[in-house]
């Protein structure tokens, strides 16, 4: 079986708890194709870039997905019938990102005080 990263993305006017019944449903859809969900992110609720279909937020979840690709197949299937969703994507990865999302934002490094300096005496020459 492959290894699929699975974003999507739904409207913004319905609630979390629905969000989290999306993507139970999703869940049963890949077990019923012999797959498995290796992890199940909810990113809350976001701006977008850009209106899509009216909407300017949505709601982002996350899936890690260990599943044949017919299961891939019958997921965007029942997601482009979904009216609660906006947009998804699926990537195939050769391994998961063990670490999460939301620490990765945090973890950006910063400007150290050597390239702070650096760049002020590029500056003042």
């Amino acid at each position: 079986m492959a290894l699929y990263e699975h974003l999507l993305i739904a409207r913004q006017d319905i609630s979390a708890q629905a969000v989290d019944a999306l993507a139970t449903h999703l869940k049963t859809i890949v077990e019923g194709e012999g797959g498995k969900i290796e992890k199940q992110e909810y990113w809350g609720l976001r701006g977008l870039a850009y209106r899509i279909k009216k909407n300017r937020k949505g709601h982002y979840v996350l899936l890690n997905i260990n599943a044949p690709s017919a299961a891939v197949i019958e997921l965007e299937r029942q997601l482009k019938i979904n009216e609660d969703v906006l947009r998804y994507i699926t990537v195939k990865v050769d391994q998961f990102d063990v670490s999460s999302s939301k620490r990765n934002r945090e973890d950006r490094p910063e400007k150290t005080e050597a390239s702070e300096t650096t760049a002020t005496e590029e500056t003042a020459q």
